[in-house]
């Protein structure tokens, strides 16, 4: 039976193969008809020319995007440095106590709503996730509060049940006080906590920047550190003008300290983003020239190559001719 088969199907590719009518090559539709009998030999040099069109297009792309950066970066550099003076008297006045021991933390991961910026997201989230472990325990509660779509895509994977808030497009309009103080209100209103650390990238230059924390300690946790001789100094040194009482100072402190510290941060992670995403772009428009070069050379080899070989067809059809 098997034998019979075998017999069948080459009678059936015999056929045409006896056949006396002549047999028309088909051309594929990959090549055109001017390309005529070096259809085939041309292919690999239209490959490469629609490759180093794609690369040109790249490199177009990622020069405007460092132009636009560069000029973003500008814009906000000043006002993060700026801002630098606002939260720094409340570190000489509460100091800033990141080992603190308390059993409410809320960390606010601060991060871009867009990629290509190179490692800044990646870092804020590493460093999120190490101080999660770090103030966790079996009577402790921590939380996260997400700043921006890159580290909410990142931490929802493996600690949703933690995510207390996540706000994204916040860079989406110029930031202002205003907006980053409402922000900051929404904040307090809608979390417990005894203190707030807040996990940003400090802008140093364009290449380089520090993953850096910032902590707000609740009313409650400053009036015990202060009356226990913590690493808070003594607030009863200051004169307290006014009908307030020092719970009540404590409360507004602490409400204008976060939102001081959330406007430098955001300013400064997105000073950090910018130029993070200026040196990639360099980065990248650099290997898209190198990338240029090796197929020019690739593409004048095959084209010199095909030459070369339609010659030596030439000159050996005119030898026979001639013999």
């Amino acid at each position: 039976m098997a034998m019979a088969a075998l017999r069948r199907e080459g009678r059936r590719f015999a056929n045409p193969l006896l056949s006396p009518r002549p047999i028309t090559a088909v051309r594929p539709s990959l090549f055109s008809e001017e390309d005529g009998p070096t259809g085939f030999r041309n292919i690999s040099t239209q490959v490469v020319r629609n490759r180093m069109k794609s690369v040109k297009n790249i490199q177009k792309i990622t020069k405007a995007m460092k132009m636009v950066a560069a000029s973003k970066l500008r814009a906000i550099q000043v006002r993060a440095e700026n801002s630098r003076g606002l939260w720094q008297p409340f570190t000489a006045l509460l100091g800033d106590t990141p080992s603190v021991d308390v059993k409410k933390n809320v960390i606010v991961t601060i991060s871009s709503d867009k990629g290509l910026c190179g490692g800044i997201n990646s870092t804020s989230v590493k460093t999120s996730k190490a101080l999660h472990k770090l103030v966790s325990g079996p009577d402790k509660e921590t939380k996260y509060v997400i700043l921006g779509e890159k580290a909410k895509a990142i931490l929802i994977r493996d600690s949703k049940q933690d995510i207390e808030i996540s706000i994204t497009e916040l860079q989406k309009n110029p930031l202002n006080y205003t907006q980053v103080s409402v922000l900051a209100d929404d904040i307090l209103k809608n979390v417990e906590f005894d203190a707030l650390r807040i996990i940003f990238n400090k802008f140093q230059s364009v290449v380089s920047f520090l993953p850096t924390m910032a902590t707000v300690l609740s009313p409650e946790v400053v009036e015990r550190e202060s009356e226990s001789g913590g690493q808070i100094g003594d607030l009863d040194a200051y004169e307290i003008e006014g009908g307030e009482t020092k719970g009540e100072i404590l409360q507004n402190l602490a409400e204008f300290q976060f939102s001081c510290v959330m406007f430098n941060a955001v300013l400064e992670n997105a000073c950090s983003e910018q130029g993070a995403r200026m040196s990639a772009m360099d980065s990248s428009s650099r290997n898209a020239g190198e990338m240029l070069d090796r197929l020019t050379l690739t593409y004048n080899r095959t084209r010199q190559a095909s030459i070369t070989t339609e010659l030596i067809e030439i000159i050996s059809g005119a030898s026979a001719l001639e013999g």
